[in-house]
């Protein structure tokens, strides 16, 4: 009878303990979704072309890809890229957006939780504005050399506005995307998906696809849906993709979303173990370049 009675209050705490799990995986996954669908928000606009002078041979642009920077994380891997890129020199610099966690605005920790109540925006905000001093202070000692500073903002970013708009009474004029500093440290900001061409490449933190306007994720059907080159940011790793027009120019896509040294909580120990870095553009011109990936493991043994 004892060991009935056991069972049976071993199935009724199982059958608790996956009901709270289960509940616990829809919060999470519906937040998730909620974060990368574009379906109730604005259609992101047609793409904005900037005519950048340079070189005759084409441009040469630095893409800084997700660096998810937040209180706590290593960022001396930002101050040895912002020294290599003193060494080369681009004509053009592109933050690709999720420069900024933004932890304490996430979504996907339950209300009242630990985790979220223990993050705080202000927090937040300093370490992102300490994490961009330190890549850009290298950069600004160059007296002959002034690149062009573009940024496009990611879903992290974004979160600022979403929390916002979920409470406009409340923080309309006590937080915005300026709090983060970016146009004042001189970069020139573009909306959440606003995709923004130089040289004939397409640059977005992601490209959405289909009715909920969720990214696309490898970088073949990027060149499948957008038939131009492109570079988008957002997932972890690496994905090139190549192909040719009719008339043989040659056509790439990029994914490349992981700028940082630490890892994710949300990810396993295996899926942790994708590449890091940023990655040069040269000569690029009519949407043609070649490309030059430099890890985070590179920069710190070259430059830290």
């Amino acid at each position: 009878m004892a060991s009935e009675r056991r069972r049976a209050q071993w199935r009724a705490g199982s059958k608790r303990y996956q009901a709270k799990h289960a509940v616990r995986r829809n919060v999470v996954r519906s937040a998730q979704l909620a974060e990368v669908t574009t379906r109730y928000d604005p259609l992101p606009a047609l793409p904005t072309t900037l005519t950048i002078p340079g070189p005759a041979h084409g441009l040469k642009i630095a893409v800084i890809t997700d660096a998810q920077v937040r209180p706590g994380v290593p960022i001396n891997h930002l101050a040895a890229c912002g020294r290599y890129l003193t060494e080369i020199r681009p004509d053009v610099i592109v933050c690709i957006g999720d420069f900024a966690d933004m932890p304490s605005l996430s979504t996907y920790e339950a209300p009242g939780s630990l985790t979220s109540e223990g993050t705080r925006y202000a927090e937040d905000v300093a370490a992102v504005k300490a994490a961009m001093t330190t890549f850009l202070t290298p950069i600004r000692a160059v007296k002959d050399w002034k690149p062009e500073l573009i940024l496009t903002l990611g879903n992290h970013e974004d979160r600022i506005t979403r929390a916002i708009n979920s409470d406009p009474r409340r923080l309309q004029g006590v937080m915005s995307l300026k709090d983060l500093g970016y146009e004042e440290a001189g970069w020139k900001v573009y909306p959440f998906l606003q995709p923004v061409v130089i040289g004939g490449v397409c640059f977005a933190h992601y490209f959405p696809s289909g009715p909920m306007g969720r990214p696309i994720t490898t970088a073949r059907q990027i060149l499948h849906k957008m038939h131009m080159s492109c570079f988008a940011g957002h997932l972890q790793g690496r994905d090139i993709a190549y192909a040719k027009r009719a008339d043989g120019t040659s056509l790439t896509a990029i994914i490349s979303g992981s700028f940082y040294q630490h890892n994710e909580d949300y990810l396993s120990p295996i899926t942790n173990q994708h590449w890091r870095g940023m990655v040069v553009l040269n000569q690029v011109k009519d949407g043609e370049f070649d490309e030059m990936c430099i890890s985070v493991d590179y920069l710190l043994r070259k430059y830290a």
